[in-house]
C-alpha cells in the first residue's frame, strides 16, 4: 500500500531507483565486495574468499526479501545484510564477510555511492533547466516590461533580463553542487570510533584502498561515522536550488494573475480542466507545485543540520531521520526540475499584456529618466529630484499622465524643449545596457 505521494505522485524513476531499497542493498553489497577484494590483496582474507565474496556480493546472489526476512529475526539491519550474504558464498568465505569492519562502514559508504548517482543527474538537469532560461532570455533580450521593487512599478527593464539572472543562479547551483560533491562523496573503512583497531597495521592501506575500488576519496579521520557536516551541506544545497525554483515560480504565478497577465504556463485548452466547479479557470498549477514542494526540501534542512553533534563517537538519532531525508530531499528536487524545465520551455510571454502594463502608470516610470536629464542639464540632482518628485505626486493625485504634469512646469521647461519632453517617455529606449548584459551572461554561461 502506497503511503508516501513520492511512491505514486511525486519523482523520476531515475532518481527513484537510486534511493529504492534494491539500490540501497546493491551499494552496500558493493561496499562489502570492495572490502573484501582490498583485503585480498594485502593478505588479511584467503584471496579465494575475497575473490568468492566478490562474486556474490550482488542482488542477483542476495535477495533483499531474504535479508528483511533476516532483520525480523536480529533487528539488525546491517548484520541482516552480511548474513545474507554470507550464506550464499561457497565454502568457508562467508567467515570473511564484514571482516574488521562496523556497520557505518558499509552504510556511509554506500551511501556516498548513492549521493555520486544522484548529483550527477542533478547536475545534467541543471545545466538543462539553464539552457531553457538562455534560450528564454535570447529570445526576449528586447522585450521590454516594466520593472517592480516593493511589488510597485519601478522602471523598465527586460524580460531577457529576468530570465538571464535566473539562468546565472542556476549556473551558481551547478558550481555549488560540484564543490559540494567533493565534501560529500567519500568512503569510510576505520572500524568501530574510527580507530582501525580491529585490522592493525593494514588499517589504513585497506581505508584507501576501498576508496580506490570504488571512485571514492577516502576521509581523512571519522570516529564511527563519516561526519554529518557533510550531509548537512548537501541538503542546504539541494535546499538552496529549490529555493531559486521556487523564487522562479514565485514570478511566474504572480505575473499569471488575472489583473498583470504577462506570462502564461502550458495550458491544454481542449483536454485540460482548470477547476471542477469554475470552468474558465487557467491555473499556474506547475509552478504552484514546485513552490509547494520546495517547503519540503526546505524544511529537511533542519533535520540534516540537528544531524550533525551526534553524542561522543556516535548515536543512532540520525540514522532514522535520514532514511527520510535523503530520498525524499533528492527525489522531490529531481521532480521539480523537471517541472521547471518542461515549464520554462513552454511558458508563454504574452508581450500585449506586458505593453499594456507599461502603461498603466501614466508615464510615472519614467520619473527617473527625467530627473536624471534635468541634473545632467544642469539643475542639480537634489533639485531635480525634488521637482519631479512633485509633479510625479501631482499626475498620481490627479490621475494625469506626468508628460501633461511635466509640461506645465516652467522651471522643468527651461531645461527640455517639447520633442526631446516626448522623447524621454519611449520606454523602449530607457533600458540601459539590458541587451549587452543578457548578451554577456548568455556568452559567460554557456562558455
Amino acid at each position: 500500500m502506497a503511503v508516501h505521494p513520492i511512491d505514486y505522485r511525486y519523482g523520476s524513476e531515475e532518481m527513484k531507483r537510486i534511493w529504492d531499497e534494491e539500490n540501497r542493498l546493491q551499494k552496500m553489497l558493493e561496499v562489502e565486495g570492495a572490502i573484501a577484494k582490498a583485503q585480498g590483496e594485502l593478505g588479511i582474507v584467503p584471496k579465494e574468499a575475497a575473490m568468492e565474496i566478490c562474486r556474490k556480493a550482488s542482488t542477483k546472489y542476495v535477495k533483499l526479501e531474504r535479508v528483511k526476512e533476516i532483520e525480523r529475526e536480529i533487528k539488525h539491519d546491517i548484520m541482516a545484510m552480511v548474513k545474507a550474504l554470507a550464506e550464499v558464498c561457497e565454502g568457508n568465505a562467508g567467515e570473511y564477510v564484514h571482516f574488521g569492519v562496523t556497520s557505518n562502514d558499509i552504510v556511509d559508504t554506500a551511501q556516498s555511492l548513492q549521493f555520486k548517482e544522484t548529483i550527477d543527474i542533478l547536475l545534467g538537469k541543471l545545466e538543462e533547466l539553464k539552457e531553457e532560461l538562455l534560450k528564454k532570455a535570447e529570445e526576449h533580450k528586447y522585450t521590454v516590461c516594466i520593472g517592480r521593487t516593493h511589488g510597485q512599478h519601478a522602471i523598465p527593464t527586460t524580460y531577457g533580463m529576468r530570465f538571464a539572472l535566473w539562468a546565472s543562479e542556476i549556473q551558481r547551483h551547478i558550481d555549488r553542487l560540484k564543490e559540494c560533491k567533493k565534501r560529500l562523496c567519500v568512503s569510510m573503512v576505520t572500524g568501530a570510533v574510527g580507530t582501525m583497531a580491529a585490522l592493525g597495521d593494514k588499517g589504513m592501506e585497506v581505508h584507501k584502498k576501498v576508496g580506490e575500488i570504488l571512485g571514492l576519496t577516502p576521509v581523512l579521520i571519522s570516529n564511527q561515522v563519516i561526519q554529518r557536516d557533510r550531509h548537512g551541506e548537501f541538503l542546504a544545497t539541494l535546499a538552496l536550488i529549490a529555493q531559486t525554483l521556487n523564487k522562479i515560480g514565485v514570478t511566474v504565478r504572480n505575473m499569471q494573475r488575472t489583473e498583470i497577465g504577462e506570462l502564461e504556463e502550458e495550458f491544454d485548452p481542449k483536454k485540460q480542466v482548470g477547476s471542477s466547479t469554475m470552468p474558465h479557470k487557467r491555473n499556474p498549477i506547475t509552478f504552484e507545485q514546485i513552490c509547494g514542494l520546495s517547503r519540503i526540501i526546505k524544511a529537511n534542512v533542519l533535520a540534516g543540520f540537528d544531524n550533525i553533534p551526534l553524542w561522543e563517537e556516535r548515536d543512532l538519532t540520525n540514522s532514522s531521520a535520514e532514511r527520510c531525508l535523503f530520498s525524499e530531499s533528492c527525489v522531490l528536487l529531481d521532480h521539480i526540475l523537471n517541472l521547471s524545465i518542461k515549464g520554462i520551455r513552454k511558458l508563454r510571454v504574452n508581450k500585449e499584456n506586458v505593453k499594456r502594463n507599461l502603461e498603466l502608470t501614466k508615464g510615472l516610470i519614467m520619473a527617473e529618466r527625467v530627473m536624471m536629464t534635468l541634473a545632467k542639464k544642469g539643475m542639480g540632482r537634489q533639485r531635480a529630484h525634488e521637482v519631479v518628485r512633485r509633479c510625479t505626486m501631482r499626475a498620481y493625485e490627479e490621475s494625469r499622465h506626468l508628460k501633461e504634469v511635466l509640461r506645465e512646469d516652467d522651471e522643468i521647461m527651461k531645461y527640455l524643449r517639447e520633442e526631446e519632453l516626448e522623447e524621454l517617455f519611449d520606454y523602449s529606449t530607457y533600458i540601459g545596457l539590458a541587451p549587452k548584459i543578457v548578451d554577456n551572461v548568455i556568452k559567460e554561461l554557456r562558455r
